[in-house]
């Protein structure tokens, strides 16, 4: 039996639980034809850089829909059939058409892996790069122990006009967070789904009889009134700091008519709603659109139920596959047709993949020793596989790669030299990532 949606199969709750112009001359010398090449791509290349990470939690079946075995037995290839994309010899699965017909905007890493099968840990592996220390096994939460990759890019990049560098929805996987970066790194959560009627952020509205200079004066008001308080508040009380970083941002918010915009996706043409699809996860994508368009350097979208261990086929062709069609075909095109494709890398993973042999209940289970992680944008070279997986999907046949090297890849990309290091809040360096390795064939 399917588990319910606030709760996984182990009974974790799920609530517990290019600065683009190095991007694009990575690989590149630093020559007057390298820079005139650079020019040429025009000005979408010149963008900052954004990443949009879709999380699909709970576990995407990529040996149904990425990495499909049709040779295999039938206890192990299941019901679904390949079809031909638009790049030969990457075919998908027959329930992703439209992503069929995108595969030259993202390439496919077919020989991913980590060595952990459960959710906790193997979420926290995934968001940050880091695999949760021994105070996991010990039954302590993973979470919180790394930074988050949003985080990171928030820490090191910091913001960009109005908007926040980091906006996780809807609502936060709690892996997700800035550990001990401190509240500058924290991201601004989206609690509400985007595919509700009326859909709105209740942190960006004050309240109706209050308009913007009134907030403002308000703000001085108070800030002149404190002066003589603030620095004894701050001697004993270790959270006023973040207290008043989050004050500033919530102000910024909610007097910015920039930042409502961004967040206003009712303003969207009905039609390009329907392209990404009505659903949690397709409206989730066009939000995340409009916010990277707007300045936000990264977004993490946490879409859940994904833990396909009973009547798993059912509910990839019926519900889950369709989506993910939709919103992923859309998401790529749209952000190619505005020229932010260049600009906007895009990573589309669970954290991990599931069981080569299907079980009784027609599902598979949790499998992290090979799956697949799709890739494209910002410097990614589109319509390629990387890697590749055994007969069975079981193990890679060759080039494995890891959670620390998508990490390495991302803060390259992002213009943040993977291999700096960054302080806890006790001064102890980390470095942002261990032993990653930049996925050449990608760039």
């Amino acid at each position: 039996m399917n588990t319910p949606n606030n709760v996984f199969c182990d009974g974790l709750a799920r609530r517990d639980f290019l600065r683009i112009g190095s991007a694009g001359l990575l690989g590149m010398n630093l020559t007057l034809s390298g820079l005139l090449r650079q020019k040429a791509l025009g000005a979408a290349s010149l963008k900052e850089p954004s990443f949009i990470y879709v999380f699909l939690q709970g576990g995407l079946s990529t040996i149904d829909s990425f990495d499909m075995k049709p040779d295999a037995p039938s206890s192990i290839r299941g019901p679904f059939s390949p079809i031909r994309s638009k790049v030969p010899g990457m075919d998908v699965c027959e329930y992703l058409p439209k992503v069929a017909g995108v595969t030259d905007k993202f390439s496919l890493i077919r020989s991913f892996t980590h060595g952990d099968a459960g959710h906790g840990a193997a979420d926290h592996h995934m968001l940050t790069g880091y695999h949760p220390n021994a105070a996991f096994n010990a039954g302590l939460s993973p979470n919180n122990q790394h930074p988050s990759m949003g985080s990171v890019i928030a820490q090191r990049l910091g913001t960009k006009g109005s908007v926040p560098p980091y906006v996780c929805l809807p609502g936060m996987h709690p892996s997700a967070s800035s550990a001990y970066l401190g509240p500058n790194a924290v991201p601004f959560i989206i609690e509400t789904d985007p595919n509700s009627p009326g859909f709105e952020i209740p942190d960006m509205q004050p309240p109706l009889t209050i308009d913007a200079a009134r907030i403002a004066d308000r703000q001085a008001l108070l800030s002149r009134v404190d002066r003589f308080q603030r620095s004894a508040e701050q001697r004993a009380n270790a959270n006023a700091a973040e207290r008043s970083v989050f004050a500033e941002r919530a102000t910024s918010l909610m007097t910015s008519k920039d930042a409502k915009a961004a967040f206003d996706i009712q303003r969207e043409d009905p039609k390009l709603r329907d392209a990404y699809g009505r659903s949690t996860l397709g409206q989730s994508c066009l939000l995340a659109r409009r916010l990277v368009e707007s300045g936000v350097r990264c977004v993490t979208i946490n879409h859940q139920n994904w833990d396909t261990h009973s009547k798993g086929f059912t509910t990839l062709k019926d519900d889950l596959l369709p989506k993910l069609d939709l919103a992923m075909s859309a998401l790529f095109r749209d952000l190619d047709d505005r020229g932010l494709l260049q600009s906007t890398v895009v990573v589309i993973t669970g954290e991990f993949g599931r069981t080569p042999v299907i079980n009784k209940d027609a599902g598979r289970d949790h499998w992290s020793r090979c799956f697949t992680v799709a890739v494209g944008g910002g410097g990614i070279h589109g319509g390629r596989v990387i890697g590749k997986s055994d007969a069975q999907a079981s193990d890679p046949a060759d080039s494995p790669y890891g959670p620390e090297d998508l990490c390495a890849t991302v803060y390259q990309l992002m213009g943040i030299p993977p291999h700096e290091e960054m302080l806890t809040q006790e001064g102890r360096p980390v470095m942002l990532t261990n032993s990653g390795r930049i996925i050449r064939d990608l760039i």
